[in-house]
């Protein structure tokens, strides 16, 4: 790899970048381009984790839960306990935890701060979904009776409260379940675990997370805004401004005011990229490689594709997931991952792990017209790795 952007001077014109620079650059920041580690740590995990700042979460588990395909794509097999106790650990072993950032997500502890005032929004009812904003009011009374439950018993999953009785016997399971979200969303309660079904454990704050990130100070509203617009710019290493903003699911309006204020700081660079339309920025510190060698089945909720059109401005590869597509409808398959091929997205592979049978099924391969010759050698290696992280015995094409 070789050479760092220079922030332009205010009168000098936005450097224009090629197409295939913007995908070097892309591909840099996202960990990609360097080689996997014989033996993966949680040194290596802890890294990826920074890199990308969040893991987004799916209940989808046809192959493997999303959270875990990010560090997979990256470093090669790993031990996923590493990830479990990361997230879902003793409090005193736990690095991450549940918050909506992207979407659902798994996020560094140092990024809570940075989201207080989403949680502050949250409680005054002002975002959210709407079913459950009056919980901020009228509904008040109930959520704050689950969190007293909580506090006195202890960690509680939603279906501690299943059959409508709760403690004091006056909400149901629905009514139940919408406070914990709307509680989870302003960050009176947080998860502290989940069960073998994947389902929540909650706890409060004050139990779940170590006492130095509750200690740590929060910032107002637009210097955290500002921080995660700069953690989008180095985590996706060149970007539009919609880019920017929906890494961390930011508003136009004070994303566009963070972008102005990094750009005057010099830690974002403007740029035009070959083919276009939007005006595209720089993180200061990204890495402009000569070239990128990779291979990466990518999960559908990747940050490197999880934008789509993104995905299409980047790659020429215009990609969606068809799992709520009906069968007959589907063109490419049920749960399908981008095959990532050194620099270019070469194939949608529509993967399922049959675990009764200990095989992992390639229901479908579609290739791009221009794959080269040895994508399909290279495709059959990843597949093999991915069949021996996930305890399969064969490949079955």
């Amino acid at each position: 790899m070789s050479g760092r952007f220079v922030s332009a001077t205010p009168m000098s014109a936005p450097q224009k970048i090629s197409l295939k620079t913007a995908r070097r650059i892309a591909l840099a920041a996202q960990g990609f381009g360097t080689a996997r580690p014989a033996v993966v740590n949680g040194r290596h995990l802890g890294r990826t984790i920074d890199r990308l700042s969040l893991h987004q979460i799916d209940s989808v588990n046809v192959l493997v839960r999303a959270h875990y395909l990010p560090a997979f794509s990256r470093l090669g097999p790993y031990d996923r306990t590493l990830l479990d106790r990361a997230a879902w650990g003793p409090t005193g072993k736990r690095r991450l935890f549940e918050y909506w950032a992207h979407e659902a997500s798994l996020l560094p502890f140092e990024l809570h701060p940075l989201l207080r005032w989403r949680m502050e929004k949250a409680e005054r009812g002002e975002i959210g979904w709407k079913s459950l904003r009056a919980l901020a009011a009228e509904r008040r009374k109930e959520a704050d009776a689950i969190v007293e439950r909580i506090r006195a018993e202890g960690p509680l999953a939603g279906s501690d409260f299943e059959n409508g009785r709760g403690q004091g016997g006056w909400w149901g399971w629905g009514e139940a379940k919408q406070a914990l979200e709307w509680l989870f969303w302003a960050g009176l309660i947080t998860t502290v675990t989940r069960k073998a079904s994947f389902e929540r454990v909650y706890d409060i704050p004050e139990r779940a997370f170590p006492r130095a990130t509750l200690a740590l100070p929060t910032p107002s509203p637009a210097e955290a805004k500002r921080s995660l617009i700069d953690r989008s710019a180095r985590t996706l290493g060149i970007a539009t401004a919609t880019d920017l903003r929906d890494y961390f699911r930011l508003d136009p309006e004070s994303s566009r005011a963070a972008i102005a204020e990094l750009l005057e700081a010099g830690v974002l660079v403007p740029v035009t990229v070959e083919g276009w339309r939007a005006p595209a920025f720089v993180h200061r510190d990204a890495l402009r490689p000569r070239r990128i060698t990779a291979a990466a089945l990518l999960a559908p909720f990747d940050p490197l594709v999880w934008e789509r059109s993104r995905t299409e401005r980047l790659f020429g590869f215009r990609y969606r997931i068809e799992i709520y597509t009906p069968a007959h409808k589907r063109v490419h398959g049920y749960y399908v991952l981008p095959f990532l091929l050194d620099e270019r997205l070469v194939a949608r592979v529509d993967l399922k792990a049959d675990r009764k049978n200990s095989r992992l099924l390639v229901r479908q391969v579609t290739w791009e017209p221009d794959a080269p010759s040895d994508a399909g050698d290279r495709l059959d290696a990843e597949l093999r790795l991915m069949a021996g992280w996930l305890e399969l015995e064969a490949v079955d094409q």
